[in-house]
């Protein structure tokens, strides 16, 4: 059944359903609600709620939990994620599973708490040292946030990573009507989990190979696993592609406001329709190429400045041209924002004056 929630609510309460066992944060606007519902739900639980005295100790307690194999998650904003870099690459380093939710805000530096796409450079490309990914994931509404960090969870566990629900501001703190999922029992120790010994040979597990040859090796693993997941969980969400001339490229909240404007597009009788990405990482490359060979144009449209744009101009590869359309520092864009700038593409100027 359906209530209106609150975006952080949402989350927050999602990742209780799925069986989270920890949660480690600390306060930044704009997901505070998220850490005062876990305040309340796991202790009442008999679940482990700790507010950390910082960010970088945050991550390094969701580290040894995730070490002792049990379901863990934080989450925060844009400052708080710079923070946390070093920590998410020793857990990639690991090969321990952990969820994180991020709900961005305008910067750089400490900005501001309003809306903003600003953390794509740096948790899709990884941010922390080493050839590390994050498996990232996109909502766009409420339920997606919470479909999606229930997906979170899934997915870390089973290849043992870190995976990220991207979301921002505006997603964390509006309301609509969304459905919760049912309550998950807690599920069992992995056995590669560190839970003493206890007559069997001890696991270890570490982010540390002092021979390079073996780190080698290791980062070969790690490859291999990137490899898995990009042949199997890609994921996004098309919409009016079949006959589009002009394709929007856009993510979360940029991509809702660019639905809008397409629909007024639509109406006006221009062909332009929606690709939008669930997996930042993994990209849904080789679609966007397909799509690059078939349509007239490509434009992109972020809540930033342009960062997920050097992705697709590498993907399209020259196959389409590509226009940007942007705000950055907090400003969101208003569909007829969009609207105006699917205009101004060459490709539907004449159709436009038709």
């Amino acid at each position: 059944m359906k209530e209106l929630l609150r975006g952080n609510v949402a989350f927050a309460e999602a990742a209780v359903r799925a069986g989270c066992e920890a949660y480690f944060g600390y306060p930044i606007t704009p997901q505070n609600e998220a850490l005062e519902h876990l305040a309340q739900r796991m202790p009442e639980l008999g679940r482990v709620f700790v507010q950390a005295e910082s960010e970088v100790a945050a991550i390094n307690m969701v580290y040894g939990a995730a070490c002792a194999g049990v379901r863990v998650m934080t989450s925060s904003s844009s400052p708080g994620m710079s923070l946390m870099m070093e920590g998410l690459s020793y857990l990639a380093g690991s090969d321990v599973p952990a969820v994180v939710v991020d709900i961005m805000r305008g910067g750089p530096g400490l900005g501001n708490i309003a809306p903003a796409q600003s953390d794509y450079q740096q948790v899709v490309k990884g941010g922390g040292h080493g050839d590390y990914k994050l498996l990232v994931l996109a909502p766009a509404t409420v339920q997606e946030l919470i479909d999606l960090t229930v997906l979170a969870f899934d997915l870390a566990e089973r290849y043992r990573c870190v995976a990220v629900v991207l979301a921002d501001g505006s997603l964390g703190q509006m309301m609509e009507p969304a459905e919760l999922p049912p309550m998950q029992p807690l599920r069992p120790r992995p056995s590669w989990a560190l839970t003493g010994a206890k007559g069997r040979p001890p696991n270890l597990i570490t982010s540390i190979h002092l021979d390079p040859e073996e780190e080698e090796r290791f980062n070969h693993h790690l490859q291999a696993k990137y490899a898995e997941i990009k042949a199997h969980e890609v994921r996004l969400v098309e919409d009016r592609l079949d006959d589009a001339r002009l394709a929007v490229v856009a993510f979360g909240t940029a991509g809702r406001l660019a639905q809008t404007a397409i629909k007024a597009a639509r109406a006006e009788g221009l062909a332009v329709g929606l690709f939008r990405p669930l997996t930042l990482y993994p990209f849904p490359e080789a679609q966007l190429r397909r799509l690059a060979e078939r349509v007239e144009a490509v434009l992109v449209v972020e809540m930033n400045t342009g960062q997920m744009l050097e992705d697709v101009e590498r993907i399209v590869g020259g196959r389409a041209p590509v226009s940007f359309f942007g705000r950055t520092g907090g400003v969101m864009p208003l569909p007829e924002e969009i609207l105006s700038a699917i205009h101004r593409c060459p490709q539907l100027c004449q159709e436009v004056a038709r």
